[in-house]
This record gives C-alpha cells, sequence and structure tokens, in this order.
C-alpha cells in the first residue's frame, strides 16, 4: 500500500511522466530482493513503460543508403573501409549520395560485413511491418 501512495501508478503521456516511472523502477531494481507485492508493483510500473513507448515512433524506418549512413556513423567508419565491398572509394561515395544504387552483392555483402540481415536494406510496406512486429514480440 506504501508503493501505491508514494507512486501512484498511472498511464504515462509524457517524457515528464516516463522519467518519473522509470526512476521508481530503477530505484525497486537496485533494492536488490523484493517482496512479492514489490514485484507485482514493478511489473505494472514496467507494463506502463512498455505501453507508453509502443506508442512513441522512437526509430523511424530506414532502409537502404539511409541506414547505410547511420551504419557508418555509429560505427565511426570511413569510406575507405568499405572498399572490399563497393571495389572503389569512389563506388562507395556515389552510393552514399544516391548516384548509384545498391546491387544486390553489394547487399549482401554490407550485411555480412555488418552482421544484420540483407531485409534491412529493403523498404517494408506498412502490412509487412504490422506483421514482422507481431512475429518478433
Amino acid at each position: 500500500m506504501e508503493l501505491l501512495t508514494s507512486f501512484p501508478p498511472r498511464p504515462i503521456v509524457s517524457e515528464e511522466d516516463l522519467e518519473k516511472t522509470q526512476t521508481v523502477v530503477d530505484a525497486l531494481i537496485d533494492k536488490g530482493k523484493l517482496t512479492e507485492d514489490e514485484r507485482a508493483y514493478l511489473n505494472l510500473l514496467g507494463m506502463l513503460i512498455h505501453e507508453y513507448e509502443e506508442k512513441q515512433d522512437i526509430v523511424p524506418d530506414i532502409f537502404g543508403v539511409e541506414l547505410l549512413k547511420v551504419l557508418i556513423a555509429e560505427l565511426n567508419l570511413k569510406q575507405k573501409d568499405l572498399i572490399d565491398i563497393f571495389k572503389t572509394e569512389s563506388i562507395v561515395s556515389d552510393v552514399l549520395k544516391s548516384k548509384r544504387k545498391l546491387t544486390v552483392e553489394h547487399i549482401q555483402k554490407l550485411a555480412d560485413f555488418f552482421h544484420v540481415s540483407p531485409a534491412v536494406f529493403f523498404p517494408v510496406n506498412p502490412s509487412q511491418k504490422d506483421f514482422l512486429e507481431a512475429v518478433y514480440r
């Protein structure tokens, strides 16, 4: 009852609500061994956080060259690091500037290089996205 009165669970509707809820969750997790009531309360807060995050479009859908640019930036790579895939630095440059399209061979080699499925380089239409999200939940 003390938990419920100190921080009553309610739907999260803003980033501020999310931060407050996450602070309570972190405090409970840091506590270590929890009572059954504390575990139930923690589970409830987790469901509220999950529900809020599901409604957010935090990660935009990116694919192809845009995804390649993100991967390059995230891993602090240079164009010359991709020469084994594209054969020359000028081809890498042209692909990144959208002067050339990714080929099937490029996509397969990029998938191997970044350890991802080749499918991530292709756009996903909304019905496929809903299906994939349902499958991987």
